[in-house]
């Protein structure tokens, strides 16, 4: 599982398969329940994690007793790597969304791991500068879009992410509640609610055993109304 996982991975796909066999010597797995933390943020961050199986969400404790969702990371993600580099605590939690099993290495070995295979270091400068645009991308939604388009924005790059086909719809195979969609585009649960049932009675979207599936070509043609 642990080649497999690296060959799905941005970061590490350049890779020949001989050299994902040598370097997945330096990895360990581990598998965490739902809703187990990964880490917890203000941990040390001496672990670059990658997610082989199942999903694991970021999120990040507010004053206020409240939890936002940073991000949803699927098989081949990596989570918590900026902070690995930059020798910084943990900014954020990361917690398992059902049984999952994610793989890592240490901060030492995956500098040593970069040190022998050069291209890493392009394909990490290339992965972060990514995960800042789409960074940049959610802020600016947060603070020009309503609601209704940041849930319907979020669903449908949920969807090309990691959604599979599924009788004319494009299924979220992991269990997403209103709250965590709310905690992801900064809403009330109950707004979400309301809008999720409003997409649902449209056709766009339906839910079966807490896994949401779409109409992407009806939710893309909701957004640009």
């Amino acid at each position: 599982m642990i080649i497999e996982t690296l060959k799905r991975s941005e970061l590490f796909s350049s890779l020949k398969d001989s050299e994902l066999k040598s370097i997945s010597e330096y990895f360990e797995m581990v598998t965490y329940k739902n809703n187990e933390n990964v880490f917890v943020e203000g941990d040390p961050s001496d672990k670059f994690y990658l997610v082989a199986e199942g999903s694991v969400k970021v999120l990040k404790h507010t004053m206020m007793g409240k939890d936002i969702i940073l991000e949803i990371m699927s098989p081949g993600d990596i989570f918590g790597g900026v902070a690995v580099l930059d020798k910084k605590p943990f900014p954020a939690s990361a917690q398992a969304m059902e049984s999952t099993t994610v793989i890592w290495i240490s901060r030492q070995n995956l500098i040593r791991i970069m040190d022998e295979y050069p291209v890493l270091k392009l394909e990490v400068v290339k992965y972060f500068s990514d995960k800042l645009r789409d960074a940049h991308e959610m802020l600016k939604n947060i603070a020009t879009e309503r609601v209704e388009k940041r849930i319907a924005s979020l669903l449908l790059k949920l969807s090309e992410k990691i959604g599979v086909e599924d009788k004319g719809f494009i299924k979220l195979d992991f269990p997403l509640t209103r709250q965590e969609i709310s905690e992801m585009v900064g809403t009330t649960v109950e707004t979400c609610i309301r809008t999720m049932s409003k997409l649902q009675k449209s056709g766009i979207i339906k839910s079966s055993n807490g896994r949401i599936s779409i109409k992407t070509n009806l939710l893309a043609r909701f957004l640009e109304e």
